[in-house]
């Protein structure tokens, strides 16, 4: 028991020590001189580094390390309580000090969505709450989500979530507006598609809602993230992206996200999509990596979640399937501690996807 105790800590230090050199990496410019800047500002969102646990300031520090231009705060926890405006216009001053912007968001507001909670109140309080977060921070958005996929198969299905979040969202649109902040909503874990989400905005009115578009979520509705991205870049506010890798499956197609550059999403027509419709747009990382979600389309059952599901859409993220191969998942070194190792993960991870934005992609103000 001793040596494996001995062993474990041993694995740790040398995976943390790979995660540190990885960061320094990350900061590192120059070093593919001939891509070209596309003077897109770089950042990440938090829950790419979720495992650590890190409070505000620390994630402000951690922008910093990487020389990221932003970071995005997509829930309340990392205040830790400090959420008056006080406290939050000293936290903008210590970020901008470091050269580092601050974006915001949190969960769900639709009142119907199995995903929403009251911890913030009625959903219109949950709204005007971070509207004020984020205008004391800085933030020209506020990140919101719908729910998940189970929506899509709950009473009424996903046009009932959209009419109710709808609802809320006009509920709100003065205390948008005369803050300066747009209300992001996200397409997330499946339960919005592209073209539904759009739709959600253009109803509520693009005046003051938005879209916080993640590219890993949008194969989670099987579809190409190029694809989406065509669909949103108008509505787009700012972002929580990731690579995604897809491979056929005797069920369907398994989707697992991965690390920038490690994926089969066409990320050069990504990006080239995403600077000529998302000007001044932030792009956030948010590496979830690790593990592959399997969609059983041959089961006719599985598409009572996806009535209106489109051909060609199907056609392209069946393209994308094809392009791909099987990764593992994630699994610690033997003998070493789980935690710890889980954290040095989604260090590497981000640090990876930092430097592939910077040398291969282009990204980045700072660089």
């Amino acid at each position: 028991m001793k040596r494996a105790s001995a062993i474990g800590r041993s694995v740790s230090r040398r995976i943390f020590l790979a995660a540190s050199l990885a960061a320094a990496a990350a900061r590192a410019t120059g070093a593919n001189t001939a891509v070209r800047r596309r003077g897109i500002p770089l950042g990440f969102d938090n829950f790419a580094v979720r495992a650590l646990g890190w409070n505000a300031p620390q994630l402000v520090d951690h922008a910093e390390s990487l020389a990221c231009d932003s970071v995005f705060i997509t829930d309340f926890g990392p205040f830790a309580g400090k959420t008056d405006d006080a406290a939050l216009t000293d936290l903008r001053a210590y970020a901008a000090d470091k050269g580092v912007g601050i974006e915001l968001g949190s969960w769900s507001i639709c009142p119907t969505s199995k995903t929403f909670k009251s911890e913030f109140g009625s959903p219109a309080e949950h709204l005007a709450t971070g509207i004020r977060m984020a205008q004391a921070l800085g933030s020209q958005a506020f990140r919101v989500i719908l729910g998940n996929h189970e929506d899509r198969l709950s009473p009424g299905g996903i046009a009932a979530r959209i009419v109710d979040t709808v609802a809320v969202l006009r509920a709100v649109k003065r205390q948008a507006l005369d803050a300066g902040v747009k209300i992001a909503l996200e397409n997330h874990a499946g339960d919005l598609r592209s073209a539904e989400l759009k739709a959600l905005v253009e109803e509520a009115g693009a005046d003051f809602v938005g879209v916080n578009f993640d590219s890993g979520n949008a194969c989670w509705t099987l579809e190409d993230p190029v694809r989406a991205l065509e669909t949103l870049a108008p509505h787009i506010v700012t972002t929580s992206l990731r690579d995604s890798m897809l491979w056929r499956t005797p069920e369907g197609v398994a989707v697992q996200w991965t690390a920038m550059g490690e994926g089969c999403t066409d990320l050069a027509a990504f990006f080239d999509t995403f600077e000529k419709g998302c000007p001044g747009v932030t792009v956030h990382i948010e590496t979830i990596s690790g593990f592959a979600r399997t969609f059983p389309i041959y089961d006719r059952g599985f598409w009572k979640s996806f009535p209106d599901g489109k051909a060609d859409e199907l056609a392209a993220f069946m393209a994308l399937a094809e392009k791909g191969h099987a990764i593992d998942p994630f699994a610690p070194p033997p003998a070493a501690n789980r935690a710890e190792a889980e954290r040095a993960y989604q260090l590497d991870e981000l640090a990876r996807s930092i430097r592939y934005c910077r040398e291969q992609l282009g990204l980045g103000i700072r660089a």
